[in-house]
């Protein structure tokens, strides 16, 4: 035993590190615009992803996952720094979050205050505004998150003229061109590093974000023949208030779809999309069970928000319904963590309303770090020892006084101009019928409005194409 005098101050200095080197890892991955197409979820009865199947089979799996935000920057700067669009002001793609945010200690910093070594690969932040503060190490540069994909040799591939990034097609060109599989292929090296100190290790994929351009190998796993297209309801937009149908815009991308014969194709490439994401996910899951880690390191998979692929005549995001906002999530956490020392129950599903802010505080407990006193998240560390345990409606915003509230059984909208939606889930999954005008829902839609933001701070400012910059301007 060392001597009372030995353990004096030197032990004191010494102690931070000592705590920070029994501590887990933490391999953080993110899929972009991925909705509930996906096996574990069970969204879609052609979707093929053996190995989120395979990780679900370890983890616990949130089944009623939902978005800050149903856009990419808003989104990921919520979950990055833990605080609400509403309160941080980052409502948009167009709004640089760090200026908005400047003091802001985001998940990595963190983990970096705390002793890890924090890196990664790929899309973690929106891609115009990366931190380099939140990073030792990023590849390929801590100001440019991810390397180019090919493109196919005529644009558009789809045939539909004027919608941008808006395409899918085929490529000829081999896998491993493909700017995922170079992120999956650096984040296995460093899995396979020996390794001075614990990390935090983002994989971000950018994959299945448009344009839906893969190898031909993936088109060929999914015939166009038996694809199937979501199931729609003509007269969808019948009863929803004219906020919602400008956000659900069907003039725009699915009278295009129609008018050019692409939902069966565009399904298609969507499947082939997240199947090829999937692949480079078993990359990365290949290198963490190969090199000896997986029992010190907490894996966390989560998407920025959902998709739609013509449910309520509207594609992408950028809406406060389901599909837009509903996202995979999963968490192995192996046993003898600081924060769940019996880890998380492999195969377990939790069907809570939870929300991506709840990401930076549940690994914060998990490994045992110091509280952010800043996060409006709630860690999830008492549903990965319980899943049943009660919990709490979560929100989702997409623009200033534009909420969701969703509950176990209830989703209620309400727009910036009063108008509202609320939908029963336990007999309408595809929120079919509007029911916030029926008399009879005014007790439910009371306690939904409960859950409503008080704060909604004004925008932060939006910034024209080619101007976007995530520097704080400094004072001369």
């Amino acid at each position: 035993m060392l001597s009372p005098k030995i353990l004096c101050l030197p032990a004191l200095l010494l102690l931070p590190a000592a705590i920070a080197a029994d501590r887990p890892n933490v391999l953080f991955i993110a899929f972009d615009d991925l909705n509930d197409w996906i096996e574990p979820l069970g969204g879609h009865p052609q979707a093929r992803t053996p190995n989120l199947s395979r990780l679900a089979r370890r983890a616990t799996v949130f089944t009623h996952a939902y978005t800050a935000a149903p856009a990419c920057n808003p989104s990921r700067a919520a979950l990055m720094t833990g605080i609400a669009p509403y309160k941080s002001g980052v409502y948009y793609n167009n709004q640089a979050w760090r200026p908005a945010m400047p003091d802001a200690v985001t998940l990595p910093q963190h983990f970096m205050k705390n002793g890890y070594w924090a890196g990664g690969a790929g899309k973690i932040y929106h891609g115009v505004y990366p931190d380099p503060p939140s990073w030792d190490e990023y590849w390929p540069t801590k100001e440019r998150n991810r390397p180019e994909d090919p493109r196919p040799p005529t644009l558009p591939a789809n045939g539909i003229p004027k919608t941008g990034n808006f395409d899918w097609g085929a490529l000829s060109v081999d896998v491993g061109e493909m700017g995922d599989a170079k992120v999956a292929d650096w984040v296995a090296a460093k899995l396979r590093e020996k390794h001075e100190k614990p990390f935090f290790l983002a994989f971000g994929l950018f994959r299945p974000h448009l344009p839906w351009h893969v190898p031909q190998r993936y088109l060929d796993r999914f015939p166009l023949e038996s694809i199937q297209v979501p199931p729609v309801f003509d007269a969808d937009l019948g009863d929803v208030p004219a906020a919602g149908v400008k956000m659900a815009n069907p003039d725009r991308d699915h009278a295009a779809v129609i008018e050019h014969g692409q939902w069966k194709r565009a399904v298609q490439a969507y499947l082939a999309s997240v199947n090829f994401a999937d692949d480079m996910l078993g990359r990365v899951l290949d290198a963490l069970d190969e090199s000896g880690l997986a029992d010190n390191t907490i894996v966390v998979m989560w998407t920025d928000h959902g998709w739609h692929l013509g449910e309520k005549h509207h594609w992408r995001k950028f809406a406060l319904w389901e599909e837009a906002t509903r996202t995979p999530l999963m968490f192995v956490v192996p046993d003898g963590v600081p924060g769940l020392a019996e880890g998380s129950r492999a195969g377990a599903r939790c069907d809570r309303p939870v929300n991506l802010l709840d990401i930076y505080p549940t690994l914060s407990e998990l490994a045992g770090l110091p509280a952010n006193d800043a996060l409006d998240g709630r860690s999830l560390v008492s549903l990965l020892r319980n899943p049943d345990a009660p919990w709490q409606p979560t929100v989702s915003t997409y623009g200033r006084l534009n909420h969701a509230v969703r509950s176990d059984d209830f989703r209620y909208i309400r727009y910036e101009d009063g108008s509202e939606e609320l939908y029963d889930h336990r007999v309408d999954p595809m929120e079919w019928t509007n029911l916030a005008a029926d008399a009879n829902y005014l007790e439910v839609k009371r306690k939904m409005k409960r859950w409503l933001p008080q704060v909604n701070v004004p925008g932060a400012p939006r910034q024209p194409a080619g101007k976007r910059t995530n520097k704080v301007a400094m004072p001369e």
